[in-house]
């Protein structure tokens, strides 16, 4: 196939926003912030490296205090963190690139530590998870989290608001909803760990509520069209499972399709349900692929029709020009992913482009 003719290098419009490829930098944990959650003084050359990339997806920011999940994350809810995250925003766009930020409550996946006043972390059931929070004095087992209560629910999809529209005060194009990966919407979501009798809990109607309302006060903000989420179906990452994965996803996506959203992301990973082609064909915005994938697998779910975009998350942390690198054709470095989590620049900004 000629480079001309692959459709990584196509424009696709995202709502209002047209990206100039397909090819997405995934939202990918790096654990450079302060201990307030405010990014790092590299984050605008991290970011800026990589802002060849059709869209830019943020790590996950937390929307409150109570959403921190881990150590060095950043968050949407100060001051001081919308004025670091704007210089974010400012130097991908001065490179002609797109960003938006992905907002994430970790939920259960917390430990005291990370919390204000050493809080127990919440969810919508008291279920502890298996697992461990990695932590300045070493490894803490999860912890029991506290249920919410019926009338904490409202404030907590505030919260998302409030981030949603911080988000776009620092300068951002959109925001993603993390409902993936074990955090606070899929714990609702999930029948593993959403045990509640209420208005949230029950059958997938019920359990996909809280989801359906938080995006709806992020649209309230931004606009449908400055709006995606991200699913991972039986990715089961955070100890989250669901006795009926495909029915709730097909249900929660036909859920999605009347909501004009920017896009839908979803990232698979091993699972044994062809996932790309059951939920595509039910959204009729665009569809964000991800999951471990290499340039060849990402041209065939276009061609396929599986997808719109295709989502690349390592290979964007050791090769910041990574579209370029793709229509060159030219070899790919490796991440050391001994310094995914670590401060400072190391492993950071510190991989070169390719020299032409």
């Amino acid at each position: 196939m000629s480079l001309s003719s692959n459709p990584l290098f196509d424009s696709l419009a995202l709502g209002s926003t047209v990206l100039r490829n397909r090819i997405v930098m995934a939202p990918m944990t790096r654990s450079r912030a302060d201990d307030v959650g405010v990014p790092g003084a590299l984050a605008p050359l991290y970011y800026g490296q990589r802002a060849a990339a059709g869209l830019i997806i943020t790590e996950g920011t937390f929307p409150s205090p109570m959403g921190k999940g881990y150590v060095r994350t950043p968050g949407i809810h100060s001051e001081a963190q919308v004025e670091a995250w704007r210089q974010v925003a400012a130097t991908v766009h001065a490179a002609g690139g797109t960003i938006f930020m992905q907002i994430m409550h970790a939920g259960r996946i917390s430990d005291p530590s990370f919390l204000p006043g050493g809080a127990t972390p919440v969810a919508p059931s008291a279920v502890r998870p298996e697992g461990q929070s990695y932590t300045d004095a070493g490894m803490q087992p999860h912890i029991t989290p506290r249920a919410l209560d019926l009338a904490e629910i409202p404030g907590l999809v505030e919260e998302y608001r409030r981030a949603t529209e911080n988000a776009l005060r620092a300068g951002f194009d959109g925001v993603e909803l993390h409902a993936a990966s074990g955090y606070l919407p899929e714990q609702f979501l999930s029948s593993k760990t959403n045990r509640r009798d209420d208005a949230y809990g029950g059958d997938i109607g019920r359990r996909a509520r809280f989801v359906l309302e938080v995006l709806e006060a992020m649209a309230g903000v931004a606009g449908a069209g400055r709006v995606g989420i991200k699913l991972s179906p039986e990715m089961n990452f955070n100890d989250i499972a669901d006795d009926t994965p495909r029915e709730t996803y097909i249900h929660l996506v036909e859920q999605l399709a009347g909501l004009d959203l920017a896009y839908l992301h979803v990232a698979l990973f091993g699972t044994p349900v062809d996932y790309h082609g059951l939920l595509r064909p039910l959204f009729p915005g665009p569809y964000l692929a991800g999951g471990g994938l290499t340039q060849a697998t990402a041209t065939a779910l276009l061609n396929e029709g599986k997808a719109d975009a295709a989502v690349f998350g390592s290979l964007f942390i050791a090769n910041p020009d990574l579209p370029e690198r793709f229509r060159s054709g030219a070899a790919l470095a490796e991440p050391d992913r001994s310094t995914f989590y670590t401060p400072g620049g190391r492993g950071y900004t510190d991989y070169p482009a390719h020299a032409a």
